[in-house]
């Protein structure tokens, strides 16, 4: 992992500020990627929570996931998660998948929530949406797609700071 990090075809240290990665492996996935990242000024996020029904990633494995970053938070920047993980005091980015504002999931078990349920409700900094807006065709409709969800998000922000 180290070496596809920093190296390989992709040489994703040299251009991803911010990369994500699954904590399954233990805390020699941070220690590998913070060898090569931290120097660069790095960040990682650790998925910590899933928007599909069914998943794993729940309970223990989410708690062992906080714990882990809170060991390295000089590179563990925040989670992939649902809501907002850590204590109060905890300045960890929160980036949520699942964010749609027409459907509520699908019949593979993927969930949707809109930007207001994300943002204000599970109290998340950054939406991650998917087929929301990749599902329109053409690109000036999917720059209008994309828009929508922008409007939604930072209303539900500017509401959730009030």
């Amino acid at each position: 992992m180290t070496l596809q990090y920093s190296s390989g075809v992709h040489k994703i240290a040299s251009w991803s500020h911010i990369t994500n990665a699954h904590p399954l492996p233990g805390p020699g996935i941070i220690s590998g990627l913070a060898s090569v990242g931290k120097p660069l000024g790095r960040g990682l996020l650790l998925l910590a929570e899933m928007s599909s029904a069914g998943n794993l990633a729940t309970g223990q494995y989410t708690e062992t996931a906080v714990e882990m970053a809170r060991k390295d938070r000089d590179f563990v920047i925040g989670f992939i998660s649902m809501r907002r993980l850590g204590n109060d005091d905890e300045d960890f980015l929160v980036l949520t998948p699942g964010v749609g504002l027409e459907s509520k999931g699908d019949a593979m078990g993927q969930q949707y929530r809109t930007p207001s349920e994300v943002i204000k409700d599970s109290e998340c900094d950054v939406i991650i949406v998917g087929r929301g807006i990749y599902k329109v065709k053409g690109e000036e409709n999917i720059r209008n797609e994309a828009e929508k969800y922008r409007q939604q998000g930072w209303q539900a922000y500017k509401e959730r700071l009030a």
